[in-house]
């Protein structure tokens, strides 16, 4: 079963609830071809980057901007989403430096190929108004290379939940910044759909779908979420009811599939990106959303 808008290839082109396969659905490092081939295969229309995945491809494997073009178009498939800025908080020292060179790396891959998105996460180390002024930065510099840029709240960071991060956007009040929204980190974080609910629909630049258990495998939040989702209606968070909430809702960002799996990254990549496919339109579906 393939998406209505198979073979869909510009990246701003894409709306909800159309497919992007999340990078780090896979490891982070290798097998770019095969990540491509696997998300046309199983009728997804985009995937996301980590940076210094691309950076690899351009150093490493010596491959230019044109390469890289010439995978995705044979297969159809856009360069959606880059991951992912941190340390954009800081005017000095390492963080600084860091953000800078994932900024020109995102950057460059927005000119290249017409990414429509970028990740932002915290924690953020200084006063809540500098965070708010380098965010504002952050999305200044990205809009001029056509990039929205959306917050990830995360439960063990200092921008812990949607409000967290709807404080910063509102005030930092730029066209282009507004908010990831990722069921993990919704449930096994605040759990508070109404927090969900106030969220600006026109500002919600991403959805990230996965499952998993209510009760964590792991004690320590960051290495389970890494390792231990499920596709979506595979586990026992309510993917329905939050696929029907975001559509009620009106956003309109197309769906990552970000299920970050030990167990699928050890079996073939053709069958992790069928899985969480196919997995997703029967979601979809008992939604009431045509996909």
């Amino acid at each position: 079963m393939t998406s209505r808008r198979s073979g869909v290839t510009s990246a701003r082109d894409l709306h909800f609830p159309d497919l992007v396969w999340s990078h780090f659905s896979r490891p982070r490092f290798g097998d770019f071809d095969e990540r491509v081939a696997a998300a046309a295969a199983a009728g997804m229309q985009g995937i996301g980057l980590y940076v210094f995945e691309y950076e690899r491809l351009r150093t490493e494997e010596g491959r230019s901007p044109a390469d890289i073009r010439g995978v995705l178009d044979s297969n159809g498939i856009a360069l959606a989403d880059v991951e992912v800025a941190r340390g954009w908080w800081a005017t000095e020292g390492a963080e600084h430096e860091a953000c800078q060179r994932i900024e020109a790396l995102a950057y460059e891959m927005a000119d290249e190929f017409g990414v429509r998105y970028l990740q932002a996460i915290g924690p953020y180390d200084c006063p809540f108004e500098q965070a708010v002024e380098r965010f504002a930065g952050l999305c200044d510099r990205a809009a001029a290379h056509g990039l929205l840029v959306g917050i990830e709240w995360l439960p063990y960071t200092n921008i812990a939940d949607a409000a967290d991060a709807q404080a910063i956007v509102r005030a930092a009040d730029r066209p282009n910044g507004g908010y990831c929204v990722d069921i993990w980190h919704h449930v096994r974080g605040a759990n508070d759909l109404t927090m969900i609910e106030a969220l600006e629909p026109e500002r919600v630049f991403a959805v990230q779908m996965n499952d998993g258990p209510l009760t964590p495998d792991l004690d320590d939040y960051k290495p389970d979420c890494l390792a231990n989702r499920v596709p979506p209606g595979d586990g026992e968070f309510d993917c329905v009811g939050f696929v029907k909430l975001l559509a009620k809702m009106g956003v309109d960002a197309p769906i990552s599939l970000e299920v970050c799996s030990t167990r699928l990254w050890d079996g073939p990549i053709e069958e992790a990106a069928h899985a969480s496919a196919d997995a997703m339109r029967r979601v979809l579906a008992a939604a009431g959303v045509a996909s």
